[in-house]
């Protein structure tokens, strides 16, 4: 087993993934990745990019132009563009690198994805990280958003929100997109986890202009190790931020070969994945509230993954994943890593998995609810 001490690394108690690798009967339930054996077509595409050994060359810089259309028709942005980069978080990493010289603030929330926080952090610009847990429906609201706006402010929006799975209504997206407007901002709305969401609505809609859209393949089709996103904007704005990439020699041949083939074939994938997680979702609901051990903070979670609070058990978020490692080789991520404030109240489970692993996940948290408190 991975001990704690063995298994800290440079996010505190997230554990060394090399060392969770390197453990054959791990449970992983702490990435929000999908782990799904993949459609057979995603599979024999990588096979077979990787027996014409195209690994041997360069991709287009922007990425396949199929699997750019394929994108943009996922999202149903005719008249867009998109470019592949190396997952979502290189596509976050180019916006923010490229409007770190003209913007003033960002503006993100708690719980939240920290990464933009810290790109921008290193130009200086000042981080507004608002409070969500604490808020009815636990999304960002338009107020909070008026009470820090500085025109040419960046406005970062996960939604689904990684990792409590709470989803924005239009309504409340389009006052956040006026405080926008009047205020000359940027808007990117990260869509990772959209495709588990139902009723989703996509702030490009509202705002085509001043909106970039992040796009993941790491979680719905499960590629995440072939590092795999896109940025999809209008042809202009995106050209605007990608004309000096970071990586001008394109993303992973092999990966993009398989993302081709998952979205020429993503509507029965999708209903089977879907139904998958949300059978899961109802498990774990049910075994938390079957031991009383936490209380789930977005019941129906839009994302693979739950968020428990773990606050009245007696034991901090490390605790629980510490012990659930330790003792059942189960791998939960603590709410520290996106949640200065919150973080050592809640756990995140993740949920588009196999459904004998949430099994072990269930036998797990119940043997946990009956141990005393250390």
């Amino acid at each position: 087993m991975t001990s704690r001490a063995q298994s800290k690394g440079i996010h505190g108690m997230a554990a060394s993934f090399e060392q969770l690798l390197a453990s054959p009967d791990i449970i992983w339930m702490g990435q929000n990745t999908t782990h799904l054996a993949p459609p057979r077509a995603v599979v024999e595409a990588m096979e077979e990019s990787l027996a014409a050994r195209e690994f041997q060359l360069y991709a287009p810089p922007g990425g396949f132009a199929e699997l750019r259309e394929l994108v943009v028709e996922d999202l149903g942005r005719a008249g867009f563009d998109a470019w592949i980069t190396d997952g979502a978080v290189a596509g976050l990493h180019q916006i923010c690198t490229v409007l770190g010289g003209e913007v003033s603030r960002l503006i993100t929330t708690d719980p939240g994805w920290p990464w933009p926080g810290r790109f921008l952090g290193r130009s200086g610009i000042p981080v507004s990280a608002l409070d969500v847990y604490e808020n009815p429906g636990r999304t960002l609201r338009a107020e909070q958003v008026a009470a820090v706006i500085e025109p040419r402010s960046i406005i970062y929006l996960i939604d689904p929100l990684n990792p409590l799975g709470s989803r924005y209504g239009r309504d409340e997206l389009e006052a956040i997109v006026a405080l926008a407007r009047e205020t000359d901002s940027y808007i990117v709305h990260d869509c990772t986890y959209r495709h588990f969401a139902s009723g989703h609505t996509l702030v490009a809609d509202l705002s085509p202009d001043r909106t970039f859209t992040t796009y993941s393949f790491s979680k719905w089709l499960g590629l995440a190790g072939m590092r795999l996103g896109a940025v999809v904007a209008r042809p202009e704005l995106l050209a605007s931020i990608m004309a000096v990439p970071a990586n001008p020699l394109g993303s992973s041949i092999v990966g993009q070969r398989g993302a081709i083939a998952g979205l020429r074939g993503r509507e029965p994938w999708l209903e089977y994945v879907r139904s998958v997680n949300r059978a899961n979702i109802d498990r774990v609901e049910a075994v938390v509230a079957e031991t009383g051990l936490g209380e789930v903070v977005v019941p129906g979670s839009h994302g693979n993954f739950l968020a428990v609070d773990v606050s009245g058990s007696g034991l901090l978020a490390d605790d629980v994943c510490e012990r659930l490692l330790d003792e059942a080789n189960v791998f939960i991520r603590p709410g520290t890593y996106q949640s200065p404030r919150f973080g050592e109240r809640f756990v995140k489970i993740s949920t588009s998995v196999p459904t004998e692993w949430v099994e072990r996940f269930a036998d797990a948290w119940r043997a946990l609810a009956l141990e005393p408190v250390r």
